[in-house]
């Protein structure tokens, strides 16, 4: 059974379907490839999929240990290759993390941002530089 069903809208347009909660999602090709850039592009969900993933797993450490990530942010910097087909190149992802972190914690957190399945999928095809800030 599907989780996500997605229907072409045209004009590379589409529209996605989270089956179990109903959630809609629409993308548009980027500018820079033909498009409209008036949402995200297949390309952006992947980087979007990355910091969300990282951030997700870092929760799920976080409240195991009752630490408060309710304020941690990612920012993902997406850059494509088009030689010799057009493709995520690189993520370059930073981590801001505020709050008042040991040493353990950090380490803890940072082993599970760079062990998320997104991270782990991604891992032999795609740069991935990542920044941690503790503030």
């Amino acid at each position: 059974m599907p989780t996500i069903e997605i229907s072409y809208e045209g004009q590379l347009r589409t529209q996605a379907v989270h089956l179990q909660s109903k959630s809609p999602l629409i993308t548009d090709a980027p500018t820079d490839n033909q498009g409209k850039g008036e949402s995200f592009s297949p390309t952006d969900l992947v980087a979007t999929g990355l910091g969300s993933c990282m951030l997700t797993i870092m929760g799920i450490v976080a409240d195991r240990h009752g630490w408060d990530l309710s304020a941690a942010k990612v920012s993902v910097n997406k850059v494509m290759a088009a030689d010799p087909v057009r493709r995520i190149a690189r993520l370059e992802v930073e981590l801001r993390i505020p709050g008042d972190f040991d040493d353990k914690a950090r380490a803890a957190l940072e082993k599970a941002a760079l062990n998320c399945p997104v991270h782990a999928t991604l891992g032999a095809t795609v740069e991935m530089p990542v920044t941690f800030h503790w503030d």
